[in-house]
């Protein structure tokens, strides 16, 4: 299996709601370091996994309309705790949307699997990794 990442960065605020998060409920901030891994089982003609510019370029517009957002404030998030598991979902989705739609460059339809890892700190990190379903 091949793969290629490319790693970002987002700055947040958001607050959680339950007890289970303790002083977490109050608004906080937070810095994710946010890597994407594609996987694929053999090369394109091109000998790629993806373009990798390209890839760049569709993780930049994913986080972009989060970076520097109170993410309460985001209407899409309403009533939802935007954990770090649940981030790494939402920029899943985003990812694999750009991989089926062609724009991580020819060969995206070869893309079997992406990993969205968020680094929350040096000491902890999520990620959420699934095949790619195609429609």
């Amino acid at each position: 299996m091949y793969a290629v990442e490319v790693r970002d960065h987002i700055m947040i605020a958001h607050s959680f709601k339950g007890a289970l998060f303790g002083p977490a409920q109050g608004l906080h901030g937070a810095t994710f370091v946010v890597d994407v891994a594609f996987f694929r089982p053999e090369l394109t003609a091109d000998a790629v996994v993806v373009d990798i510019g390209r890839a760049h370029e569709a993780l930049k517009a994913t986080l972009g309309p989060l970076n520097y957002r109170n993410l309460d404030e985001v209407p899409a998030f309403a009533g939802q705790n935007t954990t770090t598991e649940f981030l790494c979902r939402h920029i899943f989705d985003a990812m694999a949307a750009a991989a089926r739609e062609g724009r991580l460059g020819p060969g995206s339809e070869g893309v079997s699997r992406i990993r969205v890892s968020l680094h929350e700190s040096h000491v902890a990190r999520a990620w959420y990794e699934a095949e790619l379903a195609r429609g």
